[in-house]
């Protein structure tokens, strides 16, 4: 029961115990002394025949003195006691009442019969103890009666004397004694109780309040308070659980701010940030580790035999990264690319960086071990950051200066090499000295053009680029380009057509001399990659391209062609489909189509390419045709 476990009740039953234990010792003493008492009781018998006899020599004396006998019961009333005569004819005396006495009238025949009477005038002294309720009167008190033999003076019996006193002191001493033992133990219940509920109020109560309050601040109700009803201990503990109450809600509010400061942080990184536990399973991160951590898991990684891949632990005791906890349904695992190195963590118990190749996508991974309070490494937090546009770039920076030192080269050492021979008078003839100022002249030029390249590539690249808007017959500039490239055309054997529709065709918002460019670019490409007898096209038309109206031109020609392993990277500076780089009638500076679609692109537009090697290159130009 909920009242034996408590405070009050243990403090309650050990008052009843203590309370219980005084009772047993009193009562033992009250015990004793009623047996001391009540012993001496068995000598009443005696003393009352003593009695008796004194009070039959004395009324020998003053055998018919009614003042005596009136006197003796006086006396013998302080001690519930009365004297009675009887003469030898059985006939009683009569004495009178005594004022104030309590005790019954009897008579001689109450107590004996004739002939114990007779017994007694034979001078025999009888005794015996009567109950009352067995006579006339119902009040059930018993009696000890004592006849002694009466004498005249000439010592000749002439009568009886007897004497009664009543037990009922006794037992009523015992009585009282019996009932102050029960209501002293009744008292000293109740007295118990109500102190064991006056601490219950005092005491358990606002125990009680201190249990139910921590109960619900462990459940997060931080603000919970306990009334302070008192000022002595419990007070004190009412009010010292206020306090860390406090003290608990503003180190709660603090830790979640800070929580919610981190969580802040790690959902605005750009970064992954993946927390590994001790057996190789994700047990945080933030939203772009989590992608990671749902992308990677979905790949299917195979090891060269086909066999999934298995890492297993040099230390056994750090556990298994195998299949097994790869296995396991109820938690996320470590995605497999990240295995070794936090492998690698856990053995050293220090931070390890590299870069990971997942697919297309590069991933530089820094990997720092977490300790707990034992120094032991209990995990991994991994930072992941997406450099596949750094390597990328640091790709095309790399290549760029090879590309821009392998264009550079040749036109420096032809420059150098016709100098010196100029300087070393090698022409013997002037129409030799022409072809080699020739030379320098045209490789200066090439450089020139190179150098002016780049700068445009660069400015376009930064965002720079300055365009001229206004509204564009585009019709209008494809007639112009054919013309411009007839001449060429019929010096080089090439059928140059256009195809353009009788409606005009505006763009409301273009720049004529980029776009100028543009098609130079390509249409010089198409007649240094177009052998004679070959046909060049131009077509131009309405379209509608990703749900806008555009103005769509084709720029095909019947040249070489380009693989198709080329075709992804032909817009990239200084990729050529010619690995060996010739010069001569197909020599370039390997910048034009990256200039074509950085102008497109800044006219919103969209540049395509379809080739089929040894048959022919298509290029695919979409203007938007509106503003906007």
């Amino acid at each position: 029961m909920f009242i034996l476990r408590s405070v009050v009740g243990k403090l309650w039953l050990t008052i009843i115990g203590l309370v219980g234990v005084v009772l047993l010792i009193l009562g033992f003493f009250l015990v004793n002394y009623l047996e001391n008492y009540f012993s001496q009781a068995k000598d009443q018998q005696e003393s009352l025949r003593a009695m008796a006899s004194k009070f039959s020599s004395e009324a020998t004396q003053h055998m018919y003195n009614e003042q005596f006998y009136e006197l003796s019961n006086e006396l013998l009333s302080f001690q519930d006691a009365r004297l009675l005569v009887v003469n030898l004819e059985g006939k009683e005396m009569v004495i009178p009442d005594t004022p104030g006495s309590t005790l019954i009238d009897f008579h001689v025949s109450d107590f004996f019969t004739q002939a114990e009477l007779q017994e007694v005038f034979s001078g025999k002294t009888l005794k015996k103890t009567v109950n009352s309720a067995t006579k006339r009167f119902g009040s059930g008190t018993e009696y000890l009666v004592v006849a002694v033999p009466l004498y005249n003076l000439q010592g000749v019996p002439a009568g009886a004397t007897l004497v009664y006193q009543s037990l009922q002191s006794l037992e009523a001493t015992q009585n009282y004694m019996l009932k102050l033992f029960v209501y002293v133990s009744i008292v000293g219940f109740l007295m118990t109780t109500s102190f064991a509920f006056f601490l219950f109020s005092r005491i358990t109560r606002p125990l009680q309040q201190l249990k139910k309050a921590a109960d619900f601040i462990t459940m997060g109700e931080y603000g919970t308070r306990v009334p302070i009803t008192s000022k002595d201990e419990i007070g004190e503990l009412a009010k010292t659980f206020n306090h860390m109450g406090e003290k608990m809600q503003d180190s709660i509010n603090a830790l979640s701010e800070e929580k919610e400061h981190l969580s802040s942080i790690l959902r605005s990184m750009t970064d992954a940030v993946i927390t590994v536990d001790s057996n190789g399973s994700v047990m945080l991160s933030n939203p772009q580790g989590e992608k990671i951590v749902e992308e990677w898991s979905a790949i299917e990684w195979d090891d060269a035999d086909g066999e999934p891949p298995r890492y297993p632990k040099p230390d056994p005791s750090l556990g298994d990264w195998g299949l097994t906890s790869y296995r396991n349904p109820y938690l996320t695992p470590i995605p497999v690319p990240l295995v070794p190195l936090f492998e690698a963590v856990v053995e050293s118990s220090s931070e390890c960086a590299t870069k990971l190749h997942v697919q297309n996508s590069v991933w530089s991974v820094a990997m720092t071990p977490l300790y707990s309070s034992q120094d032991h490494v209990r995990g991994a937090v991994a930072v992941l950051r997406n450099v596949t546009e750094e390597e990328r770039l640091d790709k095309l920076r790399k290549d760029f200066v090879a590309n821009v030192s392998h264009e550079l080269r040749t036109p420096i050492s032809m420059l150098q090499g016709y100098s010196e021979a100029l300087l070393d008078d090698i022409p013997t003839t002037p129409e030799e000295r022409v072809e080699l100022v020739q030379v320098i002249h045209d490789e200066s030029l090439r450089m020139g053009r190179l150098v002016g390249d780049l700068l445009d590539l660069a400015r376009m690249e930064a965002g720079q680029i300055e365009l001229s808007l206004r509204e564009v017959e585009l019709d209008s500039l494809m007639r112009r380009m054919h013309r411009k490239f007839s001449v060429l055309a019929k010096d080089r054997g090439i059928l140059l057509s256009a195809e353009l529709p009788t409606e005009p065709l505006i763009l409301q918002r273009a720049d004529e001399d980029r776009l100028e460019q543009v098609f130079t670019n390509l249409l010089d490409n198409a007649f240094r990659h177009t052998a004679a007898g070959a046909r060049i096209a131009l077509m131009a038309q309405p379209a509608v391209y990703k749900d806008r109206p555009v103005i769509r031109v084709d720029i095909s020609d019947e040249g070489k062609g380009i693989p198709a392993d080329d075709l992804p990277y032909i817009f990239e500076r200084f990729y050529k489909a010619d690995k060996a780089r010739t010069r001569g009638t197909t020599g370039g500076t390997g910048l034009g189509l990256a200039i074509v679609k950085n102008i497109i692109d800044a006219h919103h537009g969209s540049v395509t390419v379809h080739s089929v090697l040894g048959q022919g290159t298509t290029f695919t130009i979409y203007l938007p045709s509106e503003a906007g």
